[in-house]
């Protein structure tokens, strides 16, 4: 029988994980610009979810778990499309900081 146990090391949450540098570790501005924007959209989407939880409808035409599943794709592309349309200043506080993670600034 084989001894299985894997030891490893204490982590430091607290500390960011060391990283070894590489030519294609940056990302690019666009990269950053785009998953920036992506996070406000996702940030819009649970801001507006409470907004829709005290609505209730009545049958024929609604309830049920398909209204709760279209509800959630619908607060994902309201958010998406506020912050393809200018958003709420998220994304740009998101991708200040990413740049400056970076050294970009």
């Amino acid at each position: 029988m084989s001894d299985m146990s894997i030891q490893t090391a204490p982590v430091n949450l607290m500390q960011p994980a060391p990283v070894a540098p590489t030519a294609a570790h940056g990302a690019s501005k666009a990269q950053i610009a785009a998953t920036a924007q992506s996070f406000e959209a996702q940030f819009i989407a649970q801001m507006l979810q409470p907004m829709f939880e005290g609505i209730s409808t009545d049958p024929p035409f609604g309830g049920g778990s398909s209204e709760q599943a279209f509800r959630s794709f619908l607060m994902d592309a309201i958010g998406q499309q506020v912050s393809k349309s200018g958003g709420i200043g998220v994304a740009q506080s998101v991708q200040r900081e990413m740049m400056k993670m970076q050294g970009m600034t």
